[in-house]
């Protein structure tokens, strides 16, 4: 059986926490909560939320980012996994705070990251009317809500709505909470298992989407053929050809590499005893660590694909050549030799 990833969704107080905890021992799930209160500009965007709107946004984008980008894949090799926000959500918030250039760099940096976060086999959206979430707000009483205009809470329920209508690419289940009390009454908690476990059910594959025809090309195993693939990629997804900024989010893989063999040393170095070999701990702390790498060097890959899209280099005709100088070259046998002319990087 393929493990499940349920995410909840709401407007903030509606009570997507409380039941993502409660779904975890059902589900015998991991669980991953979004973190709210780490973010330095909140209080003071619910004071001011036209000078505050970029910071909070930004910050949300990059924090909700790197929490998936490593979570979900690891929680889901291991089994299912509940969460109480999806990543996709960001950009609603930012649709209804962000305006003009912010916006558009909001949507550039969110369309690059949401590419590598895994979607959601369902997403349960917990629905309830304005005064019952204001209600709940109230009662729960966290400091940097107790300046928030409920004039906002409409706003976001609305942006719900809209942005929920339109989504056809993830399954979503609505289920009404302005009667429900799945915290103190079982049946309310028994009614919404029955309602997931239908929905996980009977949600449909997602689509393939125009982009997956396109992996035809990638079939032809030729890198020039992988750079045909990721111009009709940006082409279909909106993606501009910003070279500097693609060279910031190479930079942020090699990050996520330079992470992942930091850890791979450290465990094969941890796993040196009872006179066990340096080789034999090293391919232990590989395979340990082996789909993050899979992962990361594919996205290093795709950014260097798209590199050489905005500077008009083939790669696969550049590599050829370069192979063929290197052929001819011989290098120090032991490092730190002096380098010969010019060098193989």
């Amino acid at each position: 059986m393929t493990n499940k990833y349920i995410a909840i969704e709401g407007v903030i107080g509606v009570g997507k926490t409380t039941l993502a905890r409660l779904l975890q021992p059902r589900y015998d799930a991991a669980i991953l909560l979004e973190v709210v209160e780490d973010n330095p500009f909140l209080s003071k965007f619910y004071q001011d939320r036209e000078r505050y709107a970029f910071q909070t946004q930004i910050f949300f984008l990059l924090s909700r980012y790197h929490q998936q980008y490593q979570a979900v894949p690891a929680a889901l090799r291991r089994g299912n996994l509940i969460s109480d926000y999806t990543f996709a959500k960001d950009e609603l918030f930012a649709w209804l705070n962000l305006k003009d250039d912010e916006l558009a760099m909001y949507g550039r940096v969110h369309a690059a990251l949401g590419e590598k976060i895994p979607r959601p086999d369902l997403i349960v959206y917990l629905r309830a009317d304005h005064d019952v979430l204001m209600r709940r707000i109230a009662l729960r009483d966290r400091p940097f809500e107790r300046d928030m205009d409920p004039g906002y809470i409409r706003e976001v329920s609305a942006a719900y709505d809209a942005w929920l209508s339109r989504l056809n690419d993830m399954p979503v289940l609505t289920i009404d909470t302005n009667d429900l009390d799945y915290l103190s009454r079982p049946a309310d908690m028994e009614r919404i298992i029955h309602l997931i476990a239908d929905g996980v059910a009977n949600a449909a594959p997602q689509p393939a989407g125009p982009v997956d025809s396109r992996l035809q090309t990638l079939q032809q195993g030729r890198l020039a053929a992988f750079q045909q693939f990721h111009r009709e990629l940006d082409s279909l997804k909106g993606f501009e050809g910003d070279l500097f900024f693609n060279y910031l989010l190479l930079m942020e893989e090699i990050g996520e590499l330079s992470t992942d063999l930091v850890r791979v040393w450290t465990e094969s170095k941890r796993r040196l005893v009872d006179g066990r070999g340096p080789a034999e701990t090293l391919e232990e702390a590989i395979e340990m660590n082996r789909p993050d790498l899979r992962n990361d060097l594919a996205d290093l890959l795709a950014f260097i694909l798209k590199l050489a899209n905005y500077t008009g280099i083939d790669l696969e005709q550049a590599y050829m050549e370069k192979m063929r100088l290197n052929l001819g070259r011989t290098w120090p046998a032991e490092r730190g030799a002096a380098e010969p002319a010019g060098h193989e990087g």
